[in-house]
């Protein structure tokens, strides 16, 4: 959507489209281009990944990278303890608690070809950005994660 006027580009964000972009409709944008928040759509496991305290989160990530799946398996029981995640409201907390444990047996069982292992130390990750993600929004900071 840039547009070259004059030898200048200038870039023009829509606003009414409801898409979430960002800028001043018609104004010009920092690097000549549009700014456009893009949000990653999850599937069911994802979504039901807790949100933790960050030491909670960077012992999960440890578990799961020499241990995998037990991690995830511990973090499916912080739903019980007052984690949240997308799915809460959705689902309830019964049902996250299962998709978590879901998620630590399908890494246990495929860490025997590297899957399950590489899987396990992803979501250990995912754990920790969410627990940071979590403390900037608590905290006022911006959120560039």
């Amino acid at each position: 959507m840039a547009q070259k006027e004059g030898g200048t580009e200038q870039g023009r964000a829509k606003t009414d489209d409801g898409l979430g972009a960002k800028g001043m409709a018609g104004g010009p944008m920092a690097g000549g281009g549009v700014v456009v928040e893009v949000r990653e759509k999850k599937g069911p496991l994802r979504a039901a990944i807790p949100t933790m305290p960050f030491p909670l989160a960077v012992i999960c990530l440890f578990l799961n990278t020499f241990i995998p799946g037990l991690g995830t398996f511990i973090s499916a029981f912080s739903v019980l303890c007052g984690a949240h995640c997308e799915l809460i409201s959705e689902r309830g907390v019964c049902c996250v608690l299962w998709l978590n444990v879901a998620a630590a047996l399908i890494q246990v069982l495929t860490a025997v070809i590297m899957v399950g292992w590489i899987m396990s130390i992803f979501w250990g990750m995912d754990m920790v950005i969410l627990a940071i993600s979590d403390g900037c929004r608590d905290q006022g900071v911006p959120q560039d994660v």
